[in-house]
């Protein structure tokens, strides 16, 4: 039988253009899921309305920062992890995946979150179509209809000269 790992072909990658859209509508989507949670939880605090605007002002530039990188890290964590797509990776129509065409496990989805958090990271995919939060994960950002695609002819192939059935 021949070599039953398929491996990424690179014409998969999502496009600038695609990654661009996922970075921006991820954008939308973190600053609503990041308003949501401030709402619920000075509401579960007990803060009310008034003091709410009281405790955001206290909070300063360092507080907010952790806050910030702590909701966007569970924002990836939570939908990649479980999913491998974030909700705009969801519209495009894109997906991570390792370099099999899988979906990775939760390490690299935590390691690739970190990754985001690297001065200028977001603008690293625009040179080419993978960035350093991909590169240093060994993930990849692909069109998912045709890696299911690609990846149904790999095993399709693969069948040829077997003696299993389809």
């Amino acid at each position: 039988m021949s070599n039953s790992t398929y491996i990424l072909d690179d014409k998969l990658l999502a496009s600038s253009g695609a990654r661009f859209l996922n970075y921006i509508l991820d954008l939308l989507f973190f600053f609503i899921f990041f308003m949501m949670i401030i709402f619920f939880l000075g509401i579960l605090i007990g803060l009310g309305f008034a003091n709410l605007a009281v405790w955001m002002d206290n909070l300063g530039d360092f507080g907010w920062n952790i806050i910030a990188i702590t909701i966007s890290l569970i924002y990836y964590l939570v939908f990649e992890g479980l999913f491998a797509r974030s909700i705009a990776k969801f519209i495009t129509g894109t997906v991570v995946v390792d370099e099999n065409g899988q979906k990775p496990d939760f390490a690299t989805i935590f390691k690739r979150s970190l990754c985001r958090f690297i001065p200028f990271d977001a603008f690293t995919f625009l040179g080419g179509s993978r960035g350093w939060h991909d590169s240093l994960s060994h993930t990849y950002v692909v069109n998912k209809k045709a890696l299911d695609e690609e990846i149904r002819l790999f095993h399709e192939f693969n069948l040829i000269g077997s003696n299993e059935v389809i």
